[in-house]
């Protein structure tokens, strides 16, 4: 026997590799050493602060691929997993260095691995983010036909004393909110069995609600607000950030709040986008569970020194960057308070 009678197609394998090799090479920043292909992804420290510190993490995109594989399309996720993965360690000041993605398989075809990694070499590129490597996996039998999983880790450095963990937030600090473009990545497993499974909404159906149709919405990007974030984490002008990812506004909030503080959010305060009433409504999902899995329009918050409010507001309308002012920093254990706007 052969490996091919396996249902491991290496000729695949090696032209998908190729085309992958190209789109990461056109993301090489002056830090990249070598070429894509090796064991190990080289990317040299030589020009960061003496006291550099890197900053890593690695996320999923999560049951979102369901629609993308329903809709035949994959760039966008590829973007997604970039856009997750830069904004988690930006909420600590961390600016994104390299890149590495993972993609497995049953069948590997070469022209949907090339879409995804094309996703992801765009969006590195957006960002200053060097592609140095990755995975590509075909595992016959493990996954169903047309389905694959796609995850990615990224590293990136802050300064130590710049580094933003959410100490110096203090009682009397004002909440902002940067928008969302839609769920980003999370929930997708709660909306599915809401839209799709017990409202059976088609995904090709455009829904006046919405504007656009359902498919369309579902793979609205997660947004990257490294652009938006970056004057402000230079001047030192944020105490702390949340990255509103699964867990919602309630559970990702506290993970920044030192002893003895707790936000306290003005419910009302800014848009709730009409894909969150959808869900709400169709599935009778309460508030509170909503609040706790979604992001309901807000995919960033950001915590200011009252005292550097207007020079956050300036550099923000200076970027056209909309934001809202939707709660404070109260004294108490570190939790969320909602009260009504």
């Amino acid at each position: 026997m052969r490996y091919s009678d396996s249902g491991v197609d290496l000729g695949a394998a090696r032209r998908a590799k190729l085309r992958i090799k190209r789109l990461a090479r056109s993301t090489f920043t002056s830090g990249v050493l070598g070429e894509v292909g090796q064991f190990g992804g080289f990317f040299s420290l030589a020009g960061l602060p003496r006291d550099a510190v890197l900053v890593a993490s690695v996320d999923g995109v999560g049951t979102k691929l369901k629609i993308a594989f329903a809709l035949g399309r994959h760039a966008s996720v590829g973007a997604d997993i970039v856009h997750h993965c830069v904004n988690d360690i930006a909420v600590h000041g961390a600016r994104p260095l390299f890149f590495l993605d993972y993609l497995a398989t049953g069948r590997l075809r070469p022209e949907v691995a090339a879409e995804i990694v094309g996703g992801v070499a765009r969006a590195c590129r957006a960002t200053g983010c060097a592609l140095v490597g990755g995975e590509t996996a075909e595992m016959p039998g493990f996954y169903r036909p047309g389905e694959y999983d796609l995850a990615g880790c990224i590293v990136g450095c802050a300064a130590r004393s710049h580094l933003i963990d959410g100490r110096r937030i203090r009682s009397g600090d004002v909440i902002l909110g940067l928008p969302s473009l839609g769920l980003h990545t999370n929930g997708y497993s709660l909306a599915r069995k809401v839209l799709l499974e017990r409202a059976r909404l088609p995904l090709s159906r455009r829904v006046p609600e919405l504007g656009r149709t359902l498919g369309e919405e579902l793979l609205a990007p997660h947004r990257c607000y490294w652009r938006a974030l970056e004057p402000l984490i230079e001047r030192r002008w944020l105490r702390g950030i949340v990255h509103v990812t699964g867990g919602g506004i309630t559970e990702n909030t506290p993970r920044i709040l030192p002893p003895g503080c707790a936000a306290e959010i003005r419910l009302g305060s800014w848009r709730v986008l009409p894909i969150f009433n959808l869900i709400e409504r169709l599935g009778r999902v309460p508030r509170d569970e909503m609040l706790r899995t979604f992001n309901m329009g807000l995919g960033m918050l950001l915590i200011v020194a009252r005292r550097d409010l207007e020079c956050v507001a300036g550099a923000l309308e200076k970027r056209k960057e909309r934001f809202r002012i939707v709660g404070r920093i109260v004294r108490g254990r570190p939790e969320v308070r909602y009260v009504s706007s």
